[in-house]
């Protein structure tokens, strides 16, 4: 019996092999390699490079493999990019996801786990978010997730098929043994960003909007430890192995950071100023938005180990220091 990982070369899916590998469960991936790196699958793991969207291939690894649960990483996920090229989005994490969900209901797989996001939320009224707030995203990013996890609730409701939906915030840092971290050129993502800049790999780091109705003008959302959140993946898995029901989940820790304490926050633990310039807010950006994690707590049994962002800063740090000698690997 295995788990059927799909972009699984990625950054949150590569520490997610990395988690099944050490709990001894029997890992294959698929990841077409656009993002991805091969050298970041656990070797223990067997990697196909293929799409989502080829079901001839995906079927003949269920039946390979014996896959009975798919955990669902491979899509885009850059908000921006998403407002520019809206049916990117929608081809690749819509259409492409009713392919692999049609291939598990096809294949007989019965447990599904899908990487969402908060993106579904939009810009809530009152935070923190709880998984009933009303659904109103700002962006074809947070539309295409939305969408994805509609179809899975209507499969679920037609065919003996379960699954969990974990809605992410903001996801950060590095593996802490340093088998893996966020090694995307371009990446968009705050902490890397930042950590890039103060080891001097970039001229300087850019803020999208200081004119938020926030207490520093900036941008504040709940940052959440990568393996805290492969860990919550764990729990869902088992949830459902278990017989629990279909259901959504919030992946936080329930607080949140301004875009300028976070820069603090990597300057003080780097020990390195480096240059912020100030713009322009981006479209698609909600003000705020922090994760009421009562639910994933209670229901999954959620613990998270790293919820500290100097303790997430530092890991993300330590991997940018490495990171080349990780790409000569390839």
């Amino acid at each position: 019996m295995a788990v059927l990982v799909t972009g699984g070369a990625g950054y949150i899916g590569s520490h997610m092999v990395l988690e099944l590998v050490d709990a001894g469960e029997d890992v294959v991936v698929l990841d077409n390699l656009s993002t991805g790196f091969s050298q970041a699958v656990a070797p223990q793991a067997e990697l196909y490079v293929g799409d989502i969207e080829d079901n001839e291939l995906v079927i003949q690894i269920i039946k390979k493999h014996d896959v009975r649960a798919i955990i669902h990483f491979a899509g885009s996920i850059i908000v921006p990019e998403s407002v520019e090229n809206p049916l990117m989005y929608y081809h690749n994490n819509t259409a492409k996801t009713r392919s692999l969900i049609s291939s598990a209901v096809q294949g007989g797989v019965k447990t599904f786990i899908f990487s969402s996001t908060a993106a579904v939320y939009g810009m809530p009224e009152e935070n923190p978010v709880l998984e009933t707030t009303a659904l109103k995203p700002m962006s074809p990013y947070g539309t295409s997730k939305l969408m994805s996890e509609l179809m899975l609730a209507d499969t679920a409701k037609a065919h003996d098929f379960h699954y969990v939906a974990l809605r992410y915030f903001n996801v950060a840092g590095a593996d802490p043994k340093g088998r893996s971290g966020q090694s995307t050129p371009r990446a968009t993502h705050l902490i890397k960003v930042a950590c890039e800049t103060a080891l001097g790999k970039r001229s300087h780091l850019e803020v999208f909007g200081t004119d938020y109705e926030t207490e520093d003008g900036t941008c504040i959302r709940d940052y959440i430890h990568v393996s805290d959140l492969t860990k919550a993946h764990m729990d869902a898995l088992g949830y459902l192995r278990k017989g629990g029901t279909s259901d959504v989940f919030n992946c936080g820790y329930s607080k949140g950071y301004s875009v300028l304490q976070v820069i603090d926050a990597v300057k003080r633990v780097s020990g390195c100023d480096f240059m912020v310039k100030l713009s322009a807010r981006r479209p698609g950006d909600p003000a705020a938005i922090v994760a009421a994690s009562i639910k994933i707590r209670e229901t999954l049994g959620w613990a998270p180990k790293f919820d500290d962002l100097d303790t997430i800063v530092r890991l993300a740090l330590a991997w940018e220091r490495d990171l080349e000698t990780f790409k000569k690997s390839a």
